[in-house]
């Protein structure tokens, strides 16, 4: 078993001093050091960490904020983590998933996260319903307002699709798919 430490301030003027050392006060092989914002879940440090830890190896932070600021980023790394085999473990939080205790806290966690995105998916559902109700549609509005597609398709398909997006403003994607409508809604 290897235990290996993840430090993380949030600007190149904080100091990580007090996590190093107590990181490596808990006995850690090999330390990764960031100084980026937690924040951010591609942090270059954090996936040359994730990416060195082994089966049967424990990561080790300061806390738990140390390793990301989202319930979400956290669990999805947990659970990477455990699905790897390495454990994780909090110098000034109570998690320890390489104990009992601490994987139940963990789940826990994990439990109200996945409680937290179902609220949010409800209310997202909701929000489309009531704009259902009163005749949205979802999605982008049309930028190019009345503009006849059939129109659109025979300038695509006589002067080239690059020369019908930039008389009519629109993209590749959908003066294709007008082309696709036109198409299909022709008589062979």
């Amino acid at each position: 078993m290897t235990i290996i430490g993840y430090g993380r301030v949030s600007t190149a003027d904080q100091d990580t001093a007090l996590q190093i050392d107590a990181l490596r006060a808990a006995g850690c092989s090999r330390i990764f050091e960031e100084h980026a914002s937690g924040a951010d879940t591609e942090r270059p440090v954090l996936r040359s960490c994730l990416a060195f830890l082994r089966k049967g190896d424990v990561l080790v932070i300061w806390k738990l904020d140390r390793l990301g600021r989202s319930l979400g980023h956290l669990i999805k790394i947990a659970d990477d983590l455990s699905a790897r085999g390495v454990g994780l473990k909090s110098l000034t939080d109570p998690i320890d998933t390489t104990t009992p205790a601490g994987r139940l806290i963990f789940q826990i966690f994990g439990a109200l996260g996945e409680f937290e995105r179902s609220l949010i998916r409800e209310r997202v559902m909701a929000g489309l319903d009531a704009a259902r109700a009163r005749g949205r549609v979802g999605g982008r509005r049309p930028l190019h307002g009345e503009i006849d597609r059939a129109k659109i398709a025979a300038a695509a398909r006589e002067q080239g699709q690059g020369v019908a997006c930039r008389k009519y403003g629109l993209s590749r994607p959908t003066v294709a798919r007008y082309c696709a409508e036109f198409l299909e809604s022709s008589p062979s």
